[in-house]
């Protein structure tokens, strides 16, 4: 075996026994996207004019057929190979199945008019997947959903490694945000753990990451994916908001706690350093009591004045 036999079969020294790498997604492939040779198809284009137009002289000034004809086939098929390239778009170029290159440059563009030119776009794109049903982490039925923004950066890639690149990126950002939802619960619940709810931030990040890994075979990059709806599933939203409502009032009630009774311990310290009352134990429980039915009460407490001793 040559070295222009190793260098195709991946084994040169150049690779170093191993599958080349797409350098722009650094991906094992056996297509990498390269520059078509191509020329500015003004140039194209006057040589084409030339030869129909000597065809036709040739035809007029003496009669011959034969070669008056061969220029205008040749006229003709020069004429093929002109192609106007949109900005956002891209022509890959294959010659009987074998990939040739790739034409970035915008503007009209002359090529061999016996290839086959795919025409890709090369612009930012929007996919926001379906509601989907799933299970978090602790087994409650969610509905989650999500909008990814992606472009295809490696046109060969996309063409010659998946046959659909749009079902592609469609199916496989379902698939992770399927992954996603099931790895981490909804609420945390006050436990020390990452939540959909309580850590969207991390939680983007930890799905733009995983679409990417995704969707990189495909000659495809993500930049920006976001979660679009978070909700619990309809047959268990309302008991799942009177759990949320009875957490909150849990954490309401005991930070209520905690501010009467300081309110309380500073009222019996200010009390003791300026010798206002000498109150025995007894006594400081009475008002501790009474204090904390004041301050902790939902509804306002009806003062009762006492005209006898503090025992009665």
């Amino acid at each position: 075996m040559d070295a222009a036999d190793r260098d195709a079969t991946g084994g040169g020294a150049a690779t170093g026994g191993r599958t080349p790498e797409n350098p722009r997604t650094g991906t094992p492939v056996g297509v990498v996207e390269r520059e078509a040779a191509s020329l500015p198809g003004g140039i194209g284009l006057v040589v084409c004019v030339a030869l129909i137009a000597a065809g036709i002289a040739l035809l007029n000034g003496s009669g011959t057929h034969a070669p008056s004809v061969v220029l205008l086939v040749l006229g003709v098929l020069a004429l093929a190979g002109l192609t106007a390239v949109a900005p956002g778009q891209a022509r890959v170029v294959t010659l009987f199945g074998r990939y040739l290159g790739t034409v970035r440059t915008n503007g009209l563009r002359w090529l061999n008019p016996f290839t086959k030119r795919h025409r890709v776009s090369t612009r930012i794109r929007n996919h926001e997947t379906e509601t989907l049903k799933v299970n978090d982490a602790d087994g409650n039925p969610i509905e989650m959903a999500a909008v990814v923004v992606w472009q295809i950066a490696d046109t060969a890639e996309a063409v010659f490694g998946v046959d659909d690149v749009v079902d592609f990126v469609s199916i496989q950002t379902d698939t992770a945000v399927r992954h996603i939802a099931g790895s981490f619960p909804y609420d945390a619940r006050g436990e020390a753990r990452l939540s959909l709810r309580e850590n969207a931030e991390e939680i983007t990040s930890r799905l733009s990451a995983e679409i990417a890994d995704r969707v990189q075979r495909a000659g495809v990059v993500v930049l920006e994916s976001r979660i679009t709806r978070l909700s619990y599933a309809p047959e268990i939203a309302q008991a799942m908001l009177r759990r949320q409502q009875a957490d909150a009032i849990v954490a309401a009630r005991q930070r209520l706690v905690e501010g009467a009774v300081g309110m309380v311990r500073s009222a019996l310290d200010q009390l003791a350093e300026e010798d206002v009352v000498d109150l025995d134990e007894e006594r400081k429980a009475v008002m501790v009591s009474n204090l904390l039915v004041v301050l902790c009460s939902d509804h306002a407490t009806q003062p009762v004045v006492n005209t006898g001793t503090l025992y009665q």
